[in-house]
């Protein structure tokens, strides 16, 4: 067997796919086109709540090329879902605005357009109801929140410490409805062929679409293939299978021909989910020297009335400072909307706002130096589980991310640095996400020429997974890289967990290592020569996860911002961001600064740009294109850096690693809000941080407001 003493793991190799990807050869979904091809074009709901009470398909069907319009009338039946979003054309109710009430198949993509466009529906219009309050009626507590947290938790006597406190925060923030928007759109093409269906869809995990649309057919699994070898991203949208792939495959085989469908730009802001928006109240009580004695944080959330999603708002606040009295809720109401879903570090992100936005004012108020505020305030296990962390580097973080930053000698006081008739400011936040990992299957293979094959249903969704996973073989089986092809994205391969909850290396890693290790040690038992067929090996990683060690398990991390506002028109600029982390061993640091940066660039967007706004009167979003919901470019970001800290954790996984897909993007928000207070001395709670929101407060509740 061929040896080499050099780790590929820590190297930056270039992505193994990239000449794939520059020169246009990397299939993604909508670019498949097998023989006899039709398209779908659906048709979505204009009223947020109802019944259809009749439609009319007579205009559409005699046009030139049109195969069938499909309604609940005449489509195929599906089999109960757990998830009543798949519920595709089953019923006659409109639960949201934008909701598919039928589609239209065609031999071309514009016949099939035009034809949606002529088809009638008429609807039995009811009342809406489509806002979120904290005062809601119907607000309740849900049984768990994402992925199975306990809604709340509660240590001590909250209500006491901070009636008892020194010194107390109490303050409402909220962030708005976000609407994930990958480069590539979802898309799919539907194959059947007898009881066997295929599907070319980008998804992040193509073992659980195929899981999830096999029953819904009244197929075993083994009957669904779903090919998804490339994905232009997801942050979340793709994670789970939704009504897109279910409309595909349903409008194929109503038709009996392939049929493509791609989700448009403007039908995304309804049918493949979003961030939901919240309203979150958090009081912190402290003594004189900033040491918490009380943490609460309630968050309020809207879900879908045909689907409970419950985002786990406050769960980073039960583990972030140590204070012996606590509690954390979550409340949720049901509304005409449509069902919220992941949207990278759902949770955290809109979460750490909050809470590493209330830490700055604590600072203020106790007139400490909010990075020392932090230290005083780690805890030394857990706070609420008690467990021991595996690892904590948020100190190392902060300090670090100072040195580099420049943070020494800073005035706190707000509203007095100026630059060419600017306002500057600088601010610091937090970072964590949880480390997970999930059971996954692989298997390697030695082949007749000597050189490796490992395959894994994981996804690449942009992040680099099939680099770092040849790199991860290539040390197991002590070889190159360039000896190793691994193989990802069809159901078709060995089991394997979605892309998302930053846990894809880690799971899938593991399964890798494994099956390589179970390979390297055959291949030495048989003096280090293949067999003239090859010899493979595999690996299930279900009993090795089940039975790893109880730690609090996170990454951790510390944001950096200088703002710079107009005070004539309230324009925020960002002019430098720092991320510093501690996410266990970097496998590759090319990758890994990608997605950092990434994550800050998102977070930035958050901060002031990212807000789809609710028409209360028709019960959708307005801003549902580009032209409208905003987000970062190029000309936004101007200097980000992103550096990470040695971190050895033997707890994790055998790389050693933790996720690092989203903790980029929490806190990067709260830290430029921070940056912005200190600038100008405006405290903006509720993103996006809006000039008009600025500049209303300059007048309402700052008079000392600099002006030119």
């Amino acid at each position: 067997m061929t040896t080499t003493a050099r780790p590929y793991v820590g190297s930056a190799l270039d992505r193994v796919e990239g000449l794939e990807k520059v020169t246009g050869r990397a299939g993604y979904a909508f670019e498949h086109s097998p023989d006899e091809l039709l398209y779908a074009v659906p048709v979505q709901a204009v009223v947020a709540r109802g019944e259809i009470r009749v439609v009319g398909v007579d205009a559409a069907v005699v046009l030139p090329g049109v195969i069938a319009a499909i309604w609940y009338g005449n489509a195929p039946r599906l089999a109960p879902a757990e998830n009543a979003e798949l519920d595709v054309l089953q019923s006659r109710r409109v639960a949201y605005r934008g909701q598919y009430v039928a589609v239209v198949v065609a031999e071309t993509p514009e016949g099939a357009g035009e034809a949606a466009r002529l088809l009638r529906v008429e609807y039995d219009a009811e009342p809406h109801d489509v806002e979120l309050r904290a005062d809601h009626p119907d607000m309740y507590r849900p049984d768990r929140v994402n992925p199975n947290y306990p809604p709340d938790t509660e240590r001590g006597d909250p209500d006491a410490a901070l009636a008892e406190a020194r010194i107390v925060v109490d303050e409402t923030y909220t962030t708005p409805a976000e609407h994930n928007n990958p480069m590539e759109p979802h898309a799919t093409v539907a194959l059947w062929d007898g009881d066997g269906l295929t599907l070319y869809d980008s998804t992040q995990g193509a073992s659980a679409v195929r899981d999830t649309v096999a029953p819904l057919f009244g197929l075993p699994p083994g009957n669904v293939r779903v090919i998804s070898p490339h994905v232009g991203g997801g942050f979340g949208s793709k994670g789970a299978p939704l009504s897109p792939v279910v409309l595909a495959a349903l409008a194929a085989k109503h038709v009996g021909r392939p049929v493509k469908l791609a989700v448009t730009r403007q039908q995304m802001f309804a049918v493949t989910g979003y961030r939901t928006p919240t309203i979150q109240r958090v009081r912190l009580g402290a003594d004189i020297d900033g040491r918490l004695t009380a943490i609460v944080h309630d968050a309020f959330e809207q879900s879908s009335r045909i689907r409970e999603f419950a985002e786990q708002t406050t769960t980073p606040t039960r583990m972030m400072y140590a204070a012996p009295h606590r509690r954390t809720t979550h409340r949720l109401v049901r509304l005409d909307v449509p069902t919220p879903a992941w949207m990278r570090a759902p949770g955290e992100a809109p979460g750490m706002f909050a809470l590493e936005s209330a830490m700055d004012e604590l600072a203020l108020a106790c007139g400490i130096d909010p990075i020392e505020l932090r230290i005083r305030n780690e805890p030394v296990t857990d706070p609420e589980s008690g467990l021991p962390f595996s690892s904590r580097g948020l100190v190392a973080c902060l300090r670090e991310g100072a040195r580099r930053f420049g943070w020494a000698g800073r005035d706190p006081a707000p509203g007095i640095r100026r630059r060419d008739g600017l306002l500057l400011g600088t601010g610091v936040a937090a970072s964590t996400y949880p480390v997970y990992r999930r059971p996954s299957r692989a298997t390697a293979r030695c082949e007749p020429d000597g050189t490796f094959t490992v395959r894994i249903a994981a996804a690449d969704i942009g992040t680099g997974a099939r680099t770092v996973l040849t790199q991860i073989a290539a040390d197991t089986l002590r070889t190159s890289p360039d000896r190793v092809r691994v193989e990802i994205g069809d159901s078709a391969l060995p089991t394997a967990s979605l892309a998302g909850g930053s846990m894809g290396t880690a799971s899938w890693g593991t399964a890798v290592v494994r099956a390589c290790e179970a390979l390297a040690d055959e291949l030495d038992r048989r003096g280090g020569d293949p067999p003239a067929d090859g010899l493979e090996a595999d690996a299930d990683t279900t009993e090795e996860i089940d039975a790893q060690p109880l730690f609090a398990r996170h990454a951790f991390g510390a944001q950096f911002a200088e703002v710079a506002v107009d005070p004539g028109s309230g324009e925020t600029r960002v002019l430098r961001l720092l991320g510093v982390f501690a996410a266990g061993r970097i496998v590759n640091p090319k990758t890994a600064r990608s997605q950092f940066i990434g994550g800050m660039t998102m977070g930035l967007s958050t901060a002031l740009l990212e807000e789809s706004v609710m028409d209360r009167e028709f019960g959708d979003y307005l801003n549902h294109d580009f032209a409208q919901y905003h987000i970062a470019t190029c000309a936004d970001v101007r200097d980000v850096e992103a550096a990470w800290i040695e971190e050895d954790d033997p707890h994790l996984n055998p790389m050693g690693s933790k996720g690092i897909g989203e903790i980029g993007i929490v806190g990067t928000a709260a830290a430029i809000a921070n940056a912005v207070h200190h600038a100008t001395g405006i405290r903006v709670r509720d993103l996006p941080i809006r000039l008009d929101r600025l500049l209303r407060q300059s007048r309402n509740s700052a008079p000392s407001w600099p002006r030119r």
